[in-house]
């Protein structure tokens, strides 16, 4: 665990659970204790399917009375632009972006916040393999996320399981919720691509 600066919404644990409709992809961001049982609700997201620009909004409240945080693509159509991540007032708190090169064997994704930057992959090569090259939904997905150091900075993982239920532990203090969550989020959204 880092001893810098904590951030500004430190969660060491919590769970992105995902809802599937026609048109939107809803998931449920709850704070869990740690064996992952959700035990506060901490925002709602929506991301719209085939939009030409990535944006997904994360808000207090299921009637969307109030949008808490959220992500953008940089650029239209630019898979490598990367997303910015912002608070409520829409300042950047954190960037990610999948690196589609090194993703071809196995999923890569840069991240960076407040004093500190990594890289994400998954776990599993052959687990990855199999998922780019199957229809099986259900297979596990755990990403690892390290700073320059090896470090971890947080952990994304999937269970086998039919339905998208996330568990996403963040050891270092440095890493606020809202980074972590939205790329737990930009994980599930951005793998079938």
């Amino acid at each position: 665990m880092s001893t810098d600066a904590t951030a500004e919404m430190y969660l060491p644990h919590f769970v992105v659970k995902q809802k599937l409709t026609m048109m939107i992809n809803r998931y449920e961001i709850s704070e869990s204790d740690e064996a992952g049982n959700p035990v506060r609700l901490m925002a709602l997201a929506e991301q719209k399917r085939m939009a030409f620009k990535e944006q997904v909004t994360f808000y207090s409240d299921a009637g969307k009375s109030r949008p808490v945080f959220g992500f953008k693509a940089r650029r239209k159509l630019d898979l490598n632009a990367g997303y910015d991540i912002t608070d409520e007032g829409g300042a950047q708190i954190g960037f990610f972006r999948k690196d589609f090169g090194a993703s071809l064997l196995r999923s890569t994704f840069h991240v960076e916040g407040p004093g500190y930057t990594g890289t994400g992959q998954e776990r599993n090569q052959v687990v990855g393999m199999l998922r780019r090259f199957t229809d099986v939904d259900f297979l596990p997905i755990h990403f690892d996320f390290a700073d320059a150091s090896g470090a971890p900075l947080f952990s994304v993982e999937r269970k086998m399981s039919i339905g998208d239920r996330y568990r996403v532990t963040v050891p270092d203090q440095r890493v606020d919720f809202r980074v972590a969550a939205a790329i737990a989020v930009g994980l599930d959204a951005l793998m079938s691509r």
